[in-house]
C-alpha cells in the first residue's frame, strides 16, 4: 500500500531519510495533482528544514526527470554533452560554447531559459535575430542537433513537469535557496533532456545569486555529485561574477557581443577564459579530447568553424541565412547611445554588478512581470573591466535605451556602481575552482 503523502512529509520533517520509492510516489502525485499544492509546500519546507543526503538528493532528481519525456540520443554518432550556469550578468557563453564544442564533434542539445532577476537568458537573447525559433518541432531539434552539432531551443512543457510544478510553490513559499531543492530541479530537466555529460558553470560574487564562497562550493559539490550518482559524467567550475563577464549586457548587444567573440576579438578576456575553460572540460567529458583540449577548442575558433556552426544553428532554426555576415540587417539597434563618463581619474576597483543588470531590466531589456515584452535593442556596452585605469570623463560603459531621456537617467545611476581608487586592485581569477566528483 502507497504511503500516504502527509506521512512523507512527517518523515522528512522529522529528519528520517527517505527511500526512492517514497519519494517518487511523491513526485508522481505532484506530477498527477494527488498531491495537493499544501503537500507540496510542505514537503518542500520540510526539506527545506531537514536536507537531503545524495541518495535521496539521486532519487529526487531521477523522479522529476521521469515526470515526463526524455530524451533519447542514441542514434546520434556524436557524443551528447551540456553546460548549465547559474547565471549572472554579461554570462553569453553558451552562445559560443555550443558551436565550439559542436566544431570539434560533440553534439549539444542545449535547452536554456529565459531571464531570470537581473540575469539574462539565452532565449531572449537569441530571440533579437529575426525568425529564430526557440520552439522548433522535436524532429527539427533533433535533426539540427545532429547533422549542425549544436541546437539551443526553450523548455517544453513535456520535459520535467514535476519540477515547473514544484518550482511554482518554492517560488512563493520561500523555500527556493535549498540546496536540496536547487540541486533536482536544475538537473532533472538536464537529465530530461538525454545528457551524457554535463559541466556546471557555478557563479560566485555580487553578480550572482550565490555571494557566500562556502554556500557556492556546497552547491557545485552537490550538483558534482548528485549528477554523476545519476548516471551523468559532469565537473563544475566556480566563476567570478563580481564585474560582468562580457563587455556587453542586454539581448541583441551580447549576440553582436558573442558574433565578435567568435571573429577572434575577444581573445585574453575574463569571457575568453571562462568559455576555453568550459569547452575544454565539455570535451574531456565528452571523450573527444583530453590534454588538448583548450587547443582543439581554439583551432576552431580561429579556423572559424565555430562561427559557421553558429551561422548553420541559426539559419536551421528559422533565422537569416547571412545572419553572421550581415548582423547589423538583422539587428534591431537603440535610438539613444550614452557614454557613461568617469566621475574622476584613477583605477575601477569593484562595480555594483547586480545592479548593472537591474539597469538592463530598467532600461527594457529584461522582464519586471512574466508577460512583460522584452525590447532586444537595449542594454549596456563597452563596460570596462576592474582595474582598468581610466581619466575623468573617459567613457566607463556605453547606455543604449529607447529614447534619450532614459539614456541619460540610467547612465547617471551606471556612474554611481563603480568605484574609482587611486591605488590599482589586486586582480581576482576568474576561474575560482573546479570540482570533479570523488
Amino acid at each position: 500500500m502507497a504511503m500516504l503523502p502527509q506521512e512523507i512529509i512527517r518523515k522528512k520533517r522529522d529528519g528520517d531519510r527517505l527511500d526512492p520509492a517514497e519519494i517518487a510516489g511523491f513526485i508522481a502525485g505532484v506530477t498527477d495533482g494527488s498531491v495537493s499544492e499544501g503537500q507540496a509546500a510542505a514537503f518542500a519546507m520540510a526539506v527545506w528544514f531537514s536536507g537531503m543526503n545524495r541518495d535521496e538528493c539521486v532519487a529526487l532528481t531521477l523522479a522529476m526527470r521521469d515526470s515526463g519525456e526524455t530524451l533519447d540520443w542514441s542514434d546520434l554518432a556524436r557524443p551528447i554533452v551540456d553546460k548549465h550556469s547559474t547565471g549572472g550578468v554579461g554570462d553569453n557563453v553558451s552562445l559560443m560554447l555550443a558551436p565550439i564544442v559542436a566544431a570539434c564533434g560533440a553534439a549539444v542539445p542545449m535547452i536554456s531559459g529565459r531571464g531570470l532577476g537581473h540575469t539574462g537568458g539565452t532565449l531572449d537573447k537569441l530571440e533579437s535575430i529575426p525568425g529564430y525559433d526557440i520552439q522548433p518541432s522535436p524532429e527539427l531539434f533533433r535533426r539540427v542537433a545532429d547533422e549542425v552539432g549544436c541546437a539551443i531551443i526553450g523548455q517544453t512543457a513535456d520535459l520535467a513537469p514535476a519540477d515547473k510544478r514544484l518550482y511554482a510553490i518554492r517560488d512563493v513559499t520561500a523555500t527556493v535557496d535549498s540546496v536540496p531543492l536547487i540541486t533536482a530541479s536544475i538537473l532533472s530537466k538536464k537529465l530530461a533532456a538525454g545528457l551524457r555529460s554535463l559541466v556546471l558553470d557555478v557563479k560566485l560574487g555580487n553578480g550572482s545569486f550565490m555571494t557566500d564562497p562556502a554556500e557556492t562550493e556546497v552547491l557545485a559539490r552537490s550538483l558534482v555529485e548528485v549528477a554523476n550518482g545519476a548516471g551523468v559524467r559532469t565537473s563544475a567550475l566556480i566563476t567570478d561574477m563580481n564585474e560582468p563577464l562580457a563587455d556587453a549586457a542586454g539581448n541583441a548587444l551580447e549576440i553582436e557581443n558573442c558574433l565578435a567573440y567568435l571573429r577572434g576579438e575577444k581573445a585574453g578576456t575574463r569571457l575568453d577564459q571562462v568559455v576555453m575553460a568550459l569547452a575544454a572540460e565539455m570535451l574531456v567529458a565528452a571523450g573527444i579530447a583530453a590534454h588538448e583540449a583548450e587547443a582543439m577548442a581554439r583551432r576552431v575558433l580561429g579556423s572559424g568553424e565555430a562561427m559557421e556552426r553558429f551561422g548553420l544553428m541559426v539559419h536551421r532554426l528559422g533565422g537569416p541565412a547571412d545572419f553572421v555576415d550581415r548582423p547589423g540587417a538583422y539587428l534591431a539597434k537603440a535610438p539613444a547611445i550614452l557614454a557613461v563618463p568617469a566621475g574622476r581619474h584613477g583605477y575601477l576597483t569593484s562595480c555594483k554588478t547586480r545592479e548593472l543588470g537591474m539597469a538592463v531590466i530598467e532600461l527594457g531589456g529584461g522582464r519586471i512581470r512574466p508577460d512583460d515584452r522584452i525590447d532586444h535593442r537595449v542594454g549596456l556596452t563597452g563596460l570596462r573591466p576592474l582595474g582598468t585605469k581610466v581619466e575623468k570623463g573617459e567613457p566607463i560603459a556605453f547606455v543604449h535605451a529607447a529614447d534619450q531621456s532614459q539614456a541619460e537617467a540610467i547612465a547617471k545611476r551606471v556612474v554611481t556602481l563603480y568605484a574609482i581608487a587611486d591605488e590599482e586592485p589586486a586582480r581576482r581569477p576568474v576561474i575560482v575552482s573546479k570540482l570533479r566528483a570523488g
